[in-house]
């Protein structure tokens, strides 16, 4: 990389500093009326979205975010409270701050509890969109603990198992846990084939989408992002993957007193009613139950030992949950992160519409 504004032209777009990107974020925020330690921290994990490869919810939805804060759909000086606490829980309310605010907080709290709870469960209410799910499910690794992360999804685009009402969103999870050589390994799953970012993604570089993703109300394959609002995404694995997103919602959901079912609010088409989001985040203190340095050679060996398996004609190589984002984390890191010239002149716009400094 050469220069002084940090970035270089790939195949993939122009290239910016991750710790650019970052700054950049945090200027938008801040000229919104973000606080200024509340804009930085929002932007770090946007921009640690983008480095590990999840473009879906990393700077993309930044002209979304600031929409909503300009219309009032998001409390730039929350005042977030615990409204139940117990040794191994606790009810947070965001106060409908930014999400990416109310879910760092509860992993905090969701650490701090398990130091001598040895498992805390965290739920969350008057949330918002908190970016990728893999971000909170890391936290606890620092502590040498697993964490695990389940959110209702910003909007709904998935009907019951054989309906057509859409009541249901994405709905992810997140697993994290730590070893020892490797990275650690990190599930970051929707339970649609597809996270809705991605089709987003598609349809602002006029791509179509592979067959799988969505179908229409007749049931046939929707491969054209323009026209998602006339389908649905498709579950994983059928029935399972709608059972999954109904039970992570009622727990995620109903249990925070958050919005579940018809209460979501679309944050796509809606950017002033409050979405009352609801997660939940577990932190797993491993000294709970194991040496935390056996533990992690014993996960460097269950690496090892996937890696070591034969493989099927046509697979190049086996990889382990988190392994690509580990491998594009490294490059983005040296590199920078691209930036499709779709995306970049979103930003520009934004940074002339809020009067701040181009990326």
């Amino acid at each position: 990389m050469s220069g002084t504004s940090g970035v270089e032209a790939t195949q993939e777009g122009r290239r910016i500093r991750i710790s650019e990107l970052a700054a950049f974020v945090a200027r938008v925020f801040e000229a919104v009326g973000l606080p200024g330690r509340d804009a930085q921290r929002v932007a770090a994990l946007m921009a640690e979205a983008d480095a590990r490869g999840a473009e879906g919810h990393g700077v993309f939805r930044l002209a979304q975010y600031v929409k909503r804060i300009q219309s009032g759909g998001i409390n730039t000086r929350p005042e977030m409270r615990i409204l139940r606490d117990l040794p191994a829980s606790a009810l947070l309310d965001g106060d409908n701050a930014m999400g990416h605010l109310v879910m760092s907080r509860a992993a905090e709290i969701a650490v701090e509890k398990a130091r001598t709870a040895g498992v805390a469960w965290v739920g969350a209410r008057n949330s918002n969109h908190a970016g990728p799910a893999f971000l909170y499910a890391k936290m606890p690794l620092a502590h040498d603990m697993a964490g695990l992360y389940v959110a209702v999804g910003s909007a709904n685009h998935l009907p019951p198992w054989g309906g057509t009402a859409m009541l249901l969103s994405t709905n992810p999870i997140a697993i994290a846990v730590p070893s020892l050589r490797y990275p650690p390994v990190i599930l970051d799953m929707a339970t649609t084939n597809a996270a809705y970012g991605k089709v987003k993604i598609k349809a602002q570089r006029n791509e179509p989408m592979p067959e799988g993703w969505m179908i229409d109300r007749q049931g046939r394959p929707l491969t054209d992002p323009k026209r998602a609002s006339e389908g649905f995404l498709l579950p994983i694995g059928g029935p399972k993957g709608y059972g999954l997103a109904l039970m992570f919602g009622l727990l995620a959901g109903t249990l925070n007193g958050a919005a579940f079912g018809k209460n979501v609010v679309d944050f796509n088409a809606d950017s002033s009613t409050i979405t009352n989001t609801g997660h939940f985040m577990v932190a797993v203190n491993i000294a709970a139950f194991a040496d935390v340095q056996a533990f992690k050679q014993q996960v460097d060996e269950i690496w090892d030992q996937m890696k070591s398996s034969p493989k099927l004609p046509g697979f190049d190589e086996i990889r382990l949950p988190g392994e690509r984002s580990a491998r594009v984390y490294e490059d983005r890191k040296a590199n920078g992160v691209p930036l499709t010239s779709e995306l970049r002149r979103v930003l520009d716009e934004l940074a002339n519409r809020v009067g701040v400094e181009r990326i």
